[in-house]
């Protein structure tokens, strides 16, 4: 994201401190994590004790709270551009420094990331305060993606997709499960991506599991294999989901099923427009897969969106009712698993647009054959 400005942030900014007048709050609490990055392109380690904290209120100007052997690093960041930031020392009250910035009796939103031991330490200093999580009062904070944030995904993207075009190509037979997912990390490295969330290799019966662990099991010819593979490449991320099978002869059974998948992933990106509720590109794609006798057999939402982070909202769930807008950014997933045989899942990430929905995967939906 070296592209945005102090500008971009400070925009950035002023919508958050508006969706949160708007809801009825006093302000965000902002801690490490994707959130930090988002406001102010400032990113320590969440693993501290020690509490760092963006206070963006509704009315007022915004400061970042940070340790003052931190202080340095903050300046030195893009979160210096146009924004105070406060030091508070080792052995001071840093509750006592953070309540100065908040009002005695406010209501305010705060990162799902942040340490419970901090906003126990808020209310214990401001008792008539209260907090809830972005994701229960502001669940579409960061849910809206601008350009640059869509020009990340779609690199994201398609970088999985080389990674996918590569994999194909090595041997599967006679392997174990993690030593393809090993060479799969590998690609998405070599793509691009700094971080690689994960790689799941689920072979013939472990496809029925669809967050199986890539594990000792050796691919052998016959498998269905389910791949599910992504991470962050320049701070976004890319998740993407195709289901291969070793050898030729497949059974008229896994070819019906992959069929199925395919036809509800194509009705659940079919449903993408504006306006529409969440809910109902999981209602399409379910509505096929129950239609053809198999909807016991998916068992999990249709789609989780997508940015900062490889999960976050919008959630494609039956349920949620906000919505779609363009910018939205998420995945559409549906997949059958039959306990102790086989599992398809298909899987791109999709950009909601005033036109419909626009594919940020575009590798082949049919059944790949690897050897």
């Amino acid at each position: 994201m070296s592209q945005l400005t102090a500008a971009d942030f400070a925009g950035r900014r002023a919508r958050a401190a508006g969706q949160a007048r708007r809801a009825g709050l006093d302000g965000l609490l902002v801690t490490p994590g994707p959130d930090l990055a988002y406001f102010v392109g400032y990113n320590p380690s969440a693993a501290t004790e020690r509490i760092t904290m963006l206070v963006l209120p509704t009315e007022g100007d915004p400061a970042l709270l940070v340790p003052l052997l931190e202080r340095g690093d903050a300046l030195q960041s893009r979160a210096a551009d146009g924004l105070e930031i406060l030091g508070w020392r080792d052995g001071e009250d840093e509750y006592g420094v953070a309540a100065r910035l908040l009002r005695a009796s406010g209501r305010y939103a705060i990162s799902d990331s942040a340490w419970a031991m901090h906003v126990l330490g808020l209310l214990r200093t401001l008792p008539a305060s209260s907090y809830a999580a972005f994701s229960d009062v502001l669940p579409m904070l960061r849910a809206v993606k601008d350009a640059r944030e869509i020009d990340l995904l779609v690199a994201a993207g398609a970088a999985a997709d080389a990674a996918f075009e590569d994999i194909v190509k090595v041997a599967f037979d006679g392997r174990r499960e993690r030593d393809v997912a090993d060479d799969l990390a590998g690609l998405l490295r070599a793509y691009g991506h700094e971080q690689v969330d994960f790689t799941l290799v689920c072979a013939g019966e472990n496809g029925a599991d669809p967050h199986h662990a890539a594990g000792e099991r050796v691919i052998s010819e016959g498998d269905m294999v389910v791949l599910d593979f992504g991470g962050l490449k320049d701070g976004y991320g890319s998740d993407t989901t195709r289901t291969v099978h070793v050898g030729d002869e497949l059974t008229a059974e896994e070819q019906e099923v992959h069929r199925i998948v395919e036809e509800g992933q194509q009705a659940g990106f079919e449903a993408v427009r504006r306006g529409a509720a969440c809910q109902d590109v999981d209602r399409a794609a379910r509505r096929v897969i129950t239609g053809a006798g198999y909807g016991e057999y998916f068992i999990h939402r249709t789609g989780h969106g997508i940015g900062m982070t490889t999960h976050e909202p919008p959630y494609m769930v039956e349920g949620e009712e906000h919505p779609i807008e363009p910018g939205m950014c998420f995945s559409i997933e549906p997949g059958i698993y039959l306990p102790g045989r086989f599992g398809v899942r298909i899987e791109d990430i999709v950009v909601a647009t005033d036109g419909g929905g626009r594919r940020l995967n575009n590798t082949a939906r049919d059944v790949r054959i690897v050897r």
